[in-house]
């Protein structure tokens, strides 16, 4: 869960395991996506951090968000959840 390779110096950036300070935000998740995007995000911070938020919600409110991760991975309300219930989360 990386952002996307690198090939700088033509060298595999590609790390394993979640990369939980990876960039993120959170977003509606019927927010048309679309050219400004970027600019629908409700709240942004590391991985970590939106993942706490939106476990934050109660569980009837959950499946309103998706999570946006750099390098373009969109996360919704059941890999939100996994992540969550890792013994490796930080939160």
């Amino acid at each position: 869960m990386t952002d996307h390779p690198s090939t700088f110096k033509a060298v595999e950036t590609r790390q394993e395991g979640v990369q939980w300070d990876d960039r993120a935000s959170i977003h509606a998740a019927g927010d048309g996506r679309g050219i400004f995007d970027g600019a629908k995000g409700l709240r942004s911070g590391t991985l970590a951090e939106m993942v706490a938020q939106v476990m934050a919600y109660p569980p009837e409110r959950r499946g309103d968000f998706v999570i946006q991760k750099a390098g373009d991975h969109r996360l919704a309300r059941a890999e939100i959840e996994a992540l969550a219930a890792r013994s490796d989360f930080p939160g």
